[in-house]
């Protein structure tokens, strides 16, 4: 806002994308965090015309959370943000409520300030405990120093690319007036890549891969889905911690274009019986220095020993991954045989209903599609599980797995997550705990029986749509 009294910064999109790619090459390469905070430091204070620094942090459920600090304040307090923990649910109780917030500097974003307000940029931040030790709750955290300790003791780098699939409603907040209006309204009655060049659908998702060219995600193709009003918007893998970033800031983009549109953006999985749901289909490879772990020309699907021992271990675990990969009541719904849904637990080529597809590749592309994973899912929680498992799971001598099938309901999963130890070595005692107290939580309040009708509570209490004034009541 360019004012004789004010001059924030705007910078063209242009511009704005040669500077997000730049810090994105630099964290890719894993520039030193010192390096870089020195760097970032620098030129907070030498550019005059910012005035605030948006910090983000993701709770256990994965809802991104944001602080704006004065630029000021942050240069001279970075070393000691608190914040308070028992505010934000799934985390620390009121008797313990202070925690601390770390600034990975690395991980900086320049904004578009006809989206995000002029004079801000944004950076992620990590959760810590008063004593700054890493904060048991934060999975981002946790997944940094997973694929960080991969990388210092044996070079490996895990690559992630996410395809997240979304509805279009009429009218602003259109999940929150749902328990007024009881349906959604379509913006657009068109099908898998199909639309017309000023259709609203096709206007949104123009604006809103305009915005993510801008911040860096290297986009590489964008549509309409198979269901009325739906859309997805591709972009190249990045390192896992990048690539679960970009997760959060691609559905905040497609949130802020939408409400711009007087338009709502939903991530619900099943927002609408009759139609095909919405996932977050996730591929997954593994390389070495400039070496795909996962290629081999003379593999079954061209795929490596080393990657066909990932899916194995992967399969393995479905059943007690499952709330991970699907935390919602209405996750449930999209896992329909009678819409494309990926519910078995084996893997293909070519059938869309296994949990796992391994698509057609090269040296460079080869890789795994972990199909079975709604976008409500934590990105940081969920990536973190899979390359886990993936790499220090328990795998069978021969896997088949052409019978099962994953939880056809969330109180199915809950049960196997639960009463597994996996889980319990995987996210810890204390992490594991208060992730099944939300998700039973959230269970509780919906029917059991859900029928064919999208039920207000399912909607309602879903974690990225319930706010804080409905959390309060519980």
């Amino acid at each position: 806002m360019h004012t004789p009294l004010r001059d924030f910064l705007e910078i063209p999109y242009d511009e704005l994308e040669q500077l997000n790619l730049e810090v994105k090459r630099k964290r890719m390469a894993r520039r030193p965090f010192d390096e870089l905070r020195e760097e970032r430091i620098r030129y907070l204070t030498d550019e005059k015309r910012i005035k605030a620094v948006t910090v983000c942090f993701a709770d256990l459920e994965g809802r991104l959370h944001m602080l704006d600090y004065d630029k000021k304040f942050l240069l001279s307090s970075s070393d000691n943000l608190t914040f308070d923990g028992s505010s934000i649910r799934g985390f620390s109780r009121q008797a313990e409520s202070d925690l601390r917030l770390a600034v990975d500097w690395p991980a900086f974003y320049w904004l578009p300030a006809d989206v995000f307000g002029p004079g801000k940029v944004l950076v992620f931040g990590d959760v810590l405990e008063p004593n700054g030790m890493p904060y048991s709750a934060d999975m981002r955290a946790r997944l940094k120093a997973f694929t960080g300790d991969l990388y210092a003791r044996e070079g490996l780098i895990c690559n992630v690319a996410n395809e997240i699939e979304g509805f279009l409603f009429k009218g602003r907040n259109a999940e929150q007036r749902f328990r007024e209006t009881d349906r959604f309204e379509f913006v657009s009655p068109g099908g898998y890549y199909h639309t017309l060049p000023n259709d609203p659908l096709r206007l949104f998702i123009d604006s809103a891969a305009e915005v993510q060219r801008a911040m860096g995600f290297d986009n590489e193709k964008d549509h309409p889905e198979v269901a009325p009003s739906q859309f997805e918007m591709n972009y190249s893998y990045a390192e896992a911690t990048l690539a679960a970033d970009q997760v959060l800031l691609y559905k905040l983009i497609c949130r802020q274009i939408a409400d711009r549109l007087e338009m709502t953006a939903s991530f619900l999985p099943k927002p609408v019986t009759g139609v095909n749901g919405s996932g977050m289909h996730t591929n997954l490879s593994v390389s070495q220095a400039d070496t795909n772990l996962f290629y081999d020309a003379d593999g079954h699907h061209d795929l490596s020993t080393f990657g066909w021992q990932f899916v194995e271990r992967i399969l393995e675990a479905a059943q007690d991954l499952c709330l991970i990969l699907n935390p919602s009541v209405n996750a449930y719904r999209r896992l329909d045989p009678h819409y494309e849904a990926p519910n078995q637990v084996k893997t293909s080529a070519i059938d869309r209903s296994s949990m796992i597809r391994i698509p057609l590749c090269n040296a460079r592309s080869a890789r795994i599609e972990v199909r079975s994973m709604s976008p409500d899912a934590n990105p940081y929680m969920a990536i973190y599980a899979l390359l886990r498992t993936g790499l220090h799971g328990s795998r069978r001598a021969s896997t088949p797995f052409t019978n099962d099938f994953l939880p056809a309901n969330i109180y199915d999963a809950l049960e196997r997550f639960r009463a597994s130890t996996y889980m319990s070595d995987l996210l810890g005692e204390a992490a594991k705990a208060r992730y099944l107290e939300q998700k039973l939580a959230s269970a509780e309040r919906c029917p059991r029986l859900l029928g064919n009708v999208i039920k207000r509570a399912e909607v309602q209490f879903h974690h990225e749509v319930t706010n804080q004034q409905l959390w309060s009541l519980f």
